[in-house]
């Protein structure tokens, strides 16, 4: 069962989205600011990480940048989730190391296409 760390400061969206997953077949655990996400990373090594970019005590940005600048985290694959939808709010995602991006409202079956390719790939890694 792949394990997703969904990290969203959201009690909604986290709801939400943590019970879609968890119907699909995935392990979910939480995080509710971009710090706490770092470390049950490096805590948890999951599979995936779905991060907000728009997050408390440490933005989405700066926790991407922090996960892929370490050795412990570098390999795991990360979703920038975002309700900011222009082109550039997805090439600063990219630069601050997120392998794919998706808006908000999340659209399940886009996501989860993303999830599945990502996970491929990283097991092909």
């Amino acid at each position: 069962m792949p394990r997703i760390l969904l990290v969203e400061d959201n009690e909604m969206n986290r709801d939400m989205l943590s019970r879609r997953l968890i119907r699909r077949g995935y392990e979910v655990t939480l995080a509710v600011d971009g710090a706490e996400g770092v470390a049950r990373a490096k805590a948890d090594s999951p599979d995936l990480i779905l991060m907000d970019m728009s997050l408390p005590v440490m933005d989405g940005w700066d926790a991407s940048r922090a996960l892929k600048g370490d050795p412990l985290t570098a390999r795991i694959p990360v979703i920038a989730l975002t309700a900011h939808a222009m082109p550039a709010d997805e090439q600063r995602a990219r630069e601050a190391g997120c392998d794919d991006f998706d808006t908000k409202p999340v659209e399940l079956e886009r996501l989860l296409g993303k999830i599945t390719a990502l996970l491929e790939r990283s097991k092909m890694a």
